[in-house]
């Protein structure tokens, strides 16, 4: 009889346990990860295309959103730490301020230049998109390349965003417009499975 009683008391008590931890007062720690919507996949495949495609930052970051499925506007820093290396931040900008702090990341692009009309680029994913991690992947004159990325692979480049581009906070509201109106002309392009994962997952 010992075991009969016991086992639904010790059910009890652990359902009492956590209905008690979701009932804290004041707010959660988790609230961010709701908001944020960790569950909305990214197609890093198309985040990459979008980069190397792009004609400058306002039009990288105006892709990015289209490929973006959750409801959070991803600003971009563009920053040329010299001549031939370019670093992209894709972020989250919680606070409004327009600057990248870490927990904000959503991922980073670098771009190098390796050689005379050749470069080579690196994604990697941050927060919840941490699983992703690209290879290397050659860039070179003659492919299908927007300005943001050919003019650095022409003789005697000068860096462009020496002095880092940020999206500025008051476009946000002009991002999450476009994207609205991309979404209701291309219903093909909302993929309303959580779960939905078309960017390649790359373990280092």
């Amino acid at each position: 009889m010992m075991t009969k009683t016991t086992l639904p008391l010790v059910l009890l008590t652990a359902l009492g346990v956590a209905t008690a931890g979701c009932g804290n007062g004041g707010p959660s720690k988790d609230r961010w990860a709701t908001t944020e919507n960790t569950t909305v996949e990214l197609d890093f495949d198309k985040v990459n295309e979008a980069y190397k495609t792009a004609e400058g930052p306002e039009d990288f970051e105006r892709r990015v959103n289209e490929i973006y499925q959750g409801s959070e506007v991803i600003s971009v820093a563009v920053q040329d730490l010299d001549a031939k290396t370019q670093v992209v931040t894709g972020f989250f900008d919680k606070n409004g301020d327009g600057g990248v702090q870490d927990p904000e990341k959503v991922f980073t692009i670098r771009r190098d230049v390796s050689g005379e009309g050749a470069a080579q680029m690196q994604t990697s994913g941050y927060g919840s998109f941490g699983y992703y991690h690209s290879p290397v992947m050659g860039l070179a004159s003659g492919m299908l390349l927007g300005a943001m990325v050919s003019s650095a692979l022409r003789p005697n480049y000068v860096p462009v965003y020496s002095q880092p581009y940020t999206t500025p906070p008051h476009r946000a509201t002009d991002l999450r417009s476009h994207r609205e109106a991309y979404r209701a002309s291309n219903p093909s392009s909302v993929n309303n499975s959580k779960s939905s994962q078309t960017g390649r997952r790359y373990n280092n």
